[in-house]
């Protein structure tokens, strides 16, 4: 799924997106010194916090406004533009590590990034990441999809969630071995009083590609967060359905 990104206002009020992957990124155990891509490492804080905790990293990603900022703030890290589902490394690494990127790719396209993965790592290679499992912001969609329907439009889910027993299966298909891996609700505070709709503004664009009326889209935007509020707003404060699905997978 290619979206063009706000990467001002992902980096200034969606840090929590990279301050979760912190958790993920500990069960990489490779060696100081160790290669390490961040597939899908967006404005590079990630791959940042990577880089001091001694590996040599390098960020893939297909975002060129996020990339402008990861290159800007992290000058002395190689981020490469490529698409996760069609990237080669010249050099085979030690682990690939991503967060919060592969429910944006398709489910038909899963299995293309994981050969490209698969391929990218040495033997005995570490595969480690983090992304939306099963549920995962299940209230947001439902409310989203009222809305649609309440002005005549139909929602299309533009994410993909699996089950842990899923996606491994498809890992192993790949050629992985799945030695960890753990499916979890997260609920996730969002910043400001307006939180659930910056959150759909900066996350959710695909499905207002079929509303004709910029009008219409504004008011389904509206219409779902009021009636999401009774639930996921708590003492002023908006909170995220996060629901995750974390793994750990080696090449043999």
């Amino acid at each position: 799924m290619n979206i063009k990104w706000n990467a001002d206002k992902y980096t200034k009020d969606f840090s929590f997106v990279h301050q979760y992957g912190n958790d993920v990124a500990e069960l990489i155990d490779c060696e100081r010194r160790s290669t390490v891509i961040d597939l899908g490492c967006g404005n590079g804080a990630l791959t940042h916090q990577l880089k001091s905790k001694g590996f040599n990293v390098i960020g893939v990603d297909d975002s060129e406004e996020l990339l402008c900022i990861a290159r800007s703030n992290y000058p002395d890290i190689d981020f490469i533009k490529a698409d996760a589902t069609d990237f080669a490394i010249e050099k085979a690494v030690d682990a690939v590590f991503s967060n919060a990127v592969f429910h944006w790719i398709d489910k038909e396209k899963q299995s293309s990034m994981l050969s490209c993965v698969y391929n990218t790592l040495k033997d005995n290679g570490q595969f480690v990441f983090e992304f939306g499992g099963y549920g995962n912001n299940a209230l947001i969609h439902e409310g989203l999809k009222d809305a649609f329907q309440e002005y005549g439009y139909s929602y299309e889910m533009p994410f993909y969630f699996p089950t842990i027993g899923e996606y491994a299966s498809l890992a192993e298909q790949a050629g992985f071995q799945v030695r960890y891996a753990a499916l979890f609700s997260r609920p996730t505070e969002l910043k400001g009083e307006n939180g659930l709709r910056d959150w759909i503004d900066m996350f959710v664009k695909a499905p207002f590609h079929l509303v004709a009326d910029p009008e219409d889209a504004e008011s389904i935007k509206t219409l779902a967060a009021q009636n999401l509020k009774p639930v996921l707003c708590r003492k002023g404060k908006w909170f995220a359905d996060y629901v995750r699905i974390r793994m750990k997978a080696y090449k043999p």
